[in-house]
């Protein structure tokens, strides 16, 4: 186990690292970054002091080492829009991000599991046709639309819930719904399929013939199986909550991390776009290496693989 978590550490590193390269580049894929700051109007002076401010004038090798290095120990550059350190907007805008899609993927799984495995008990039943037509609408239904929905329902003709900001639990609500019913599906289908095929192999057989306890075949065997795929689902399903919360943030007034990569992208702050892409995406591999941890102890056979 501690040789396989030691292999997907030093690969997860490596793609770390090359996604700080890819984020790194990002800065001068529209040509020059100091041309591009001083706008318009900026003349060949404004240009040359940018380019000494922000080290542009360096060689390209030492401007990516010292952004990673910056990146490591919490230095990220300073907006060109807020005029303030990138990592004291940063902290406060992810941290609103992280609790929200932390509640809203426990929601998920809280839905999708159990629906998942009643549904997979029971194929062709009244359940399972309930589950799948929950999983299709979820699925085709935009997530701007189901948020506009409750807020029309739930915040105008009967206002209950808040409809902006997240001041305080019952904020957190309808957002978080929203987050939820989108990863849910996904996950119910997942754990759905995964039990059906799970509970028609020999070794299930074996155990109901053995006399075991349904609840425990169910609870020990089979769905422990079952799960294994749904765990790498969870994780990437969290990562683009992350990452993907623009729309959600925006329609609720939430001023997180998906909202301020949009904003900075409509005001070019560079360096916000360059540290939202490169947290995003370690976030996103830290997710997937912790998904591979659990389903190697859940089935040891994926540590050899």
């Amino acid at each position: 186990m501690y040789r396989y978590i030691l292999r997907r550490s030093l690969s997860g590193i490596l793609l770390i690292l090359a996604v700080s390269l890819a984020t790194f580049f990002l800065m001068f894929a529209g040509g020059d970054p100091a041309t591009r700051m001083a706008g318009e109007s900026g003349s060949m002076a404004d240009v040359i002091r940018i380019r000494q401010a922000y080290g542009f004038d360096r060689p390209i090798i030492v401007q990516y080492l010292s952004w990673l290095g910056g990146f490591v120990t919490g230095d990220l550059g300073r907006s060109l829009y807020f005029d303030m350190p990138v990592s004291a907007i940063l902290v406060e805008r992810m941290l609103t991000t992280m609790r929200l899609g932390a509640w809203a993927i426990l929601l998920a799984i809280a839905i999708g599991v159990p629906l998942g495995v009643a549904a997979g008990c029971r194929p062709n039943t009244k359940v399972d046709r309930f589950a799948l037509l929950f999983a299709v609408v979820g699925q085709a239904m935009p997530t701007f639309w189901f948020a506009l929905l409750l807020v029309i329902a739930f915040s105008v003709t009967y206002p209950i819930l808040p409809s902006s900001g997240l001041d305080s639990w019952k904020h957190y609500i309808m957002p978080m719904v929203v987050l939820s019913y989108f990863a849910a599906p996904a996950i119910m289908r997942l754990t759905r399929s995964g039990m059906i095929s799970v509970l028609d192999t020999d070794y299930i057989r074996t155990a109901r013939a053995m006399g075991i306890v349904p609840h425990k075949i169910l609870l020990k065997y089979a769905l422990r199986n079952a799960l294994i795929p749904v765990v790498s689902l969870a994780a990437a399903q969290f990562g683009y909550m992350l990452a993907g919360s623009v729309v959600v943030e925006s329609v609720f007034a939430i001023h997180g991390a998906g909202r301020l990569a949009w904003e900075s992208i409509l005001r070019s702050d560079l360096p916000v776009i360059q540290a939202l892409v490169l947290c995003f995406s370690l976030f996103y591999i830290v997710l997937t290496f912790l998904a591979d941890v659990v389903n190697a102890w859940l089935d040891p056979r994926m540590r050899i693989a």
